[in-house]
């Protein structure tokens, strides 16, 4: 498991992928990871540079990692605290609410690069039917474009200011 996932480390740090960086948060531990994601363009997320951090079970890759943004984001699929509720970071298995397929959950299969593609496609393309962040949720159906804009963009001005902190 640890060299899969300094494996996986590694290949990253070789082979970046556009939109993200990866880094540990502590160089002794591989099991924690700190990941800039660079928001995406086109998008009201356009500009931002947030700082999230990814906490792999030891039965990694089994079990999916946690996913919590450290840098205040306002988004139908991030909670208040910052956790990141998108399916393939669900526990594999049954839905027991029924409302995913098993397959659209976590598999091992599943890399790091998955997981971020997956999270920086949420910020471009919230999915309101299944909300972390109800209010968020609401304001992007009913006001994307007043209050749901602006405290978005009040979150990318601040992820820029607070970056390299």
């Amino acid at each position: 498991l640890t060299t899969m996932l300094a494996a996986a480390f590694l290949q990253l740090n070789k082979n970046p992928v556009e939109g993200f960086s990866a880094g540990l948060i502590d160089d002794t531990d591989l099991y924690q990871w700190e990941v800039l994601i660079i928001g995406p363009p086109d998008t009201l997320y356009e500009g931002g540079v947030f700082k999230a951090h990814l906490t792999f079970p030891k039965d990694y890759p089994l079990r999916p990692p946690k996913m919590k943004f450290v840098t205040e984001i306002w988004h139908p699929n991030v909670d208040k605290s910052g956790d990141v509720c998108i399916s393939i970071l669900h526990e594999p298995g049954e839905d027991k609410y029924g409302y995913e397929k098993p397959e659209e959950r976590w598999l091992p299969i599943h890399t790091v690069e998955t997981i971020m593609i997956s999270v920086i496609s949420m910020l471009a393309d919230p999915n309101g039917d299944s909300p972390a962040n109800v209010d968020a949720a609401k304001e992007w159906r009913e006001d994307r474009h007043g209050e749901f804009k602006r405290k978005v963009a009040r979150c990318v001005r601040k992820s820029q200011e607070t970056a390299f902190d």
